[in-house]
This record gives structure tokens, C-alpha cells and sequence, in this order.
């Protein structure tokens, strides 16, 4: 029985099929935090990833990690922040879409992708709807782990964002 050296070049059909899992991996993560199954978000990442996803909540909200704002490190503690900020004593129905990826297999065990995102989140103040809707990009690495493919770092940038003036009030007293 052979083995293939972990610096193999990859074939062209195992590109293929490394891009659709991760393909599959994205969108998955994407219907999990949209769909509050906060029992399967850590399965998308790594136990080490790394999240810089954070820049537009108030400095107050941000979470923290190796005295940063704005990072969040490790599967369970992701799954922490994000779901304190959208499913906490205030429900935020959220909606994200990733368009266009450009993915990059770095080896046959890690990749890199940038992809354009838009997203919209809601909830209720009263009589009054508070709403977000942002346009930028992720831009995620990736590894192979025990043969699945997971996020290992995540971090956001946004080009354009419009808010009720209200949106960030649910966050008072939180997190």
C-alpha cells in the first residue's frame, strides 16, 4: 500500500472536489448561523479558528481575544459570540448570502478564499423595525481536518453598510 506525500500536487478532479467541499462547507455555515442550529456552528471551523468579524459592532459589544478587539479564537468561543449577538434575550433574524468565491488550494490540506457577501439582519424595538444590510467580503483560510474540510480563520470586511439609527441598541448590558 502506497501513500501519497503530503506535498502531492493535487489532480485536477481532487481541485475540483476540494473547491465544491468547501463550496458546501461556506454555505453550510451560512444556513447554520441563519438558522440559529448553533449545535452544528463549531463543526464548520477549526478548534483553533481564528474570527475578525466584529469591526461594525461598538467598541463596548466587541469581542476580545489576546487583548484584540474584534477577534474571537477557538470553535466553541466563535459559537459563543456569535450566538450572544444574534440569538441572545434579543432575536436577530439574519440573512447572508456568499457570491463569486475565488478559492485556492495553498496544499493539498489548506486553502484560501475571498468571497463577496451580502447580508441582512432585523429585529424588533417596540412598533419599530430595526434593520442592517451590508455588502463586502470574507476573506477565509482553510484546512483538511480528519478529512473534512473547516474554517481555520475568517475575517470581514465591508465596503458599504446602512442601518435604522437604532440597529445597535439591542447590544446594551450585552456580551
Amino acid at each position: 500500500m502506497s501513500s501519497v506525500p503530503v506535498d502531492a500536487t493535487p489532480s485536477a478532479a481532487e481541485e475540483l472536489l476540494a473547491i465544491s467541499e468547501i463550496q458546501s462547507l461556506f454555505a453550510r455555515r451560512l444556513r447554520v448561523m441563519d438558522t440559529k442550529q448553533w449545535d452544528r456552528y463549531a463543526e464548520c471551523h477549526t478548534d483553533d479558528v481564528v474570527s475578525e468579524s466584529y469591526a461594525d459592532v461598538p467598541d463596548a459589544n466587541r469581542p476580545q481575544a489576546d487583548g484584540q478587539g474584534n477577534k474571537v479564537v477557538g470553535a466553541e468561543a466563535l459559537t459563543k459570540a456569535i450566538s450572544g449577538l444574534l440569538d441572545g434575550d434579543t432575536k436577530v433574524t439574519t440573512v447572508h448570502h456568499g457570491h463569486m468565491p475565488e478559492i485556492e488550494l495553498t496544499s493539498p490540506t489548506t486553502a484560501r478564499g475571498i468571497w463577496a457577501m451580502e447580508d441582512e439582519l432585523w429585529w424588533q424595538h417596540g412598533d419599530v423595525t430595526e434593520h442592517m444590510h451590508g455588502y463586502g467580503h470574507y476573506h477565509e483560510e482553510y484546512r483538511k481536518v480528519e478529512g473534512r474540510w473547516r474554517i481555520s480563520y475568517r475575517k470581514l470586511t465591508r465596503l458599504r453598510v446602512t442601518k435604522t439609527p437604532g440597529f445597535f441598541g439591542y447590544l446594551r448590558g450585552r456580551l
